[in-house]
């Protein structure tokens, strides 16, 4: 009877991590939900010298690619931005708008574990943070066994926030 229980529970753990991953919003349904379905046409930064290091320095890593494409209408910008989690990739959609964000989103997860930061719970911290010195001008509460996702989220909502300013 005991095994029958212990294998319940592995199955039950099992199947919990495999529902955090997921495609949760395409890139293009998330910029018709931002930009009321009249998309602007995309744009580009080239990871580049000084702004090459810069990137460096906020993820604590190098930039994987050599151009970040991203949508602006007035002052509000979009980010679609990809960051590693503990081994695999987050996708996340940030708005910024008046040097602020104003919404941040998980699209897709690929982690096993650490799902917990796409629900609004989590993001509403964001909601309005600004950059100070490559840093945001607020603490972040972490989420207890998603460190990594946290991480992940707040470097990119930092990065979103630096690019913003440099292409204004």
């Amino acid at each position: 009877m005991n095994s029958k229980i212990l294998l319940g529970v592995i199955l039950f753990l099992i199947a919990f991590s495999v529902f955090a991953r997921g495609v949760y919003q395409t890139d293009k349904d998330f910029l018709t939900e931002t930009f009321n379905n009249n998309i602007p046409k995309s744009q580009v930064v080239w990871v580049k010298s000084e702004l090459s290091q810069i990137i460096k320095d906020i993820l604590g890593h190098p930039y994987a690619g050599l151009r970040i494409r991203y949508w602006r209408e007035d002052l509000r910008s979009v980010w679609i931005l990809e960051e590693i989690g503990k081994t695999e990739l987050i996708t996340f959609g940030i708005v910024i708008s008046d040097n602020k964000i104003e919404n941040i989103k998980v699209l897709a997860f690929r982690e096993s574990r650490g799902g917990e930061i796409r629900y609004p719970a989590f993001t509403q911290q964001f909601k309005q943070a600004e950059l100070n010195e490559h840093q945001l001008d607020r603490h972040i509460d972490g989420i207890s066994g998603a460190t990594l996702s946290v991480r992940a989220m707040t470097s990119v909502s930092r990065l979103a926030l630096y690019l913003h300013q440099v292409t204004s």
